[in-house]
């Protein structure tokens, strides 16, 4: 079982780097990719300044500035989106692939064990294709999607792929700050 599940954390550095070379070679080194992310960058710095100096003071002149860039800001990141969608159909093209094949060799074994019970709506993932009711027995794909998440997010950090923090918190998203908070 140590074995199998080691083996799986190497397949999800693997894959993770495989993913970041083929968007390296597809979106990063782009000069339109370059441009729309010094864009965001610079916004999103100029947004967060903006914000600070004016604080709580803000009249009307100030609010339609602050919407403004805040709209600049939010076309910009959709653009880079756009140009970062070609990569990921064809990362997601290959990686259903890789999954499949993966998924396959591993089917029916038991990879890895938890340390909880997970909530009924996951077990059906975490248990796939197992035999027995312990819930606590792990499957290759439940490990597989849990060590790629957390890995694919660190090593986009360590090679300089990730938004910056100041681009991050601007873009709102599920957690941030909504887009026209200042009305």
């Amino acid at each position: 079982m140590w074995a199998d599940t080691l083996l799986i954390v190497f397949i999800s550095i693997f894959t993770a780097l495989l993913g970041e070379g083929l968007t390296w070679v597809m979106v990063y080194r782009t000069e339109k990719y370059q441009k729309l992310k010094g864009e965001v960058e610079k916004q999103s710095k100029k947004l967060e300044k903006r914000k600070e100096t004016l604080g709580e003071s803000l009249d009307k002149n100030h609010k339609k500035k602050i919407e403004r860039d805040e709209e600049k800001l939010k076309n910009n990141n959709r653009d880079l989106s756009l140009v970062k969608m070609k990569s990921m159909f064809a990362i997601g093209f290959a990686f259903t692939a890789l999954l499949s094949m993966f998924n396959s060799i591993f089917d029916g074994r038991i990879v890895a064990r938890l340390p909880f019970v997970p909530i009924s709506w996951i077990q059906g993932l975490s248990h796939r294709n197992l035999p027995g009711d312990d819930y606590t027995e792990c499957s290759f794909i439940f490990l597989y999607i849990l060590c790629t998440m957390s890995i694919r997010q660190n090593i986009q950090k360590m090679l300089g792929f990730a938004p910056s923090r100041a681009a991050s918190k601007q873009a709102g998203g599920l957690f941030g700050p909504t887009p026209g908070q200042f009305k």
